[in-house]
């Protein structure tokens, strides 16, 4: 064998190993690029495909109860969310949910330790029996006024009102714009009925909502009764039979005249959520109310 043949058949083999590196060194890049490729396509499996679908919930809402209440609402107070409502933006008469604002203007306007003299009974509505000369406080006026709903109580509170009664329903008003109760007229004290004294129960949850943030008045508001002892001594018993019957029951105020029917303002607490009912010109505000509770915490 000539060197000559030694030397080309060394080239062959070196240029034959050459071409086998190079083609491994084609493999394995290309390779890595195909890895690299389907790194950053899309997933396409079973679990990624599930987990980009949009979560969805069977929410199983009954229907709210039928209520003989003509105007209704339910409110959570916290989060100002509408449950349910039943033409509560239609002005109506109140009846004896105005001794609401009432109430307000009384706290803040009066020392709950002056002393009031009844210098004339108001016998007409609901009312505690005031007669001519008694002593009461203003706090002791404000418990017959929110627990017995007393008539008389009221109008001794607005006639005593620096300007006298006129003055005390002009705050009324002007406290009812303030609280931006805008489909909201007093002409009284007391809710009877009048020409012109309207609410809505859009409203008048608005102003309950406001009324709780007092802890004096939320308490007597909560009180199923009370005595008040003046010249003579008298037990008040609250006019909302759901205090103490239903669960979590903690007030608010009831109502009724010829005209307004049945009214009732009712806050409820379950389990650390709050709710306000309002039914106005109702046929059994109770029942109404406590069925709407029973829906609502469904």
């Amino acid at each position: 064998m000539t060197r000559a043949f030694v030397r080309r058949w060394l080239k062959l083999r070196i240029r034959l190993m050459t071409f086998h590196i190079l083609a491994l060194v084609l493999v394995f890049v290309s390779a890595v690029l195909v890895l690299v490729a389907l790194a950053w396509l899309p997933a396409t499996n079973d679990q990624s495909v599930a987990d980009s679908q949009p979560t969805t919930y069977n929410l199983q809402l009954s229907a709210p109860p039928a209520v003989s209440a003509l105007y209704s609402l339910v409110l959570d107070p916290d989060s100002d969310l509408v449950l349910y409502s039943k033409s509560a933006d239609e002005p109506v008469a109140p009846a004896s949910t105005t001794k609401l604002m009432t109430a307000l203007i009384v706290l803040e306007n009066y020392p709950l330790n002056q002393v009031i003299t009844i210098d004339r009974s108001f016998p007409e509505g609901q009312n505690i029996g005031l007669v001519p000369g008694e002593h009461l406080t203003v706090e002791q006026l404000l418990y017959a006024l929110l627990i017995q709903s007393g008539n008389d109580a009221a109008e001794v509170l607005a006639e005593n009102f620096p300007g006298g009664r006129p003055a005390f329903i002009t705050a009324m008003n002007q406290k009812a714009a303030d609280l931006r109760l805008f489909h909201t007229v007093f002409r009284n004290p007391t809710g009877l009925d009048e020409a012109g004294h309207v609410s809505t129960a859009a409203d008048l949850a608005r102003l309950a909502h406001h009324v709780l943030k007092n802890p004096f008045l939320s308490r007597i508001v909560a009180s199923e009764n009370a005595v008040i002892s003046a010249d003579q001594s008298r037990v008040l018993t609250n006019t909302n039979q759901l205090l103490g019957r239903v669960p979590g029951v903690l007030g608010v105020k009831t109502g009724y005249t010829d005209a307004a029917g049945e009214a009732l303002i009712t806050l409820v607490d379950r389990r650390g959520k709050r709710l306000l009912f309002v039914v106005l010109k109702s046929s059994d505000r109770f029942a109404d109310t406590e069925s709407l509770i029973n829906w609502a915490y469904k």
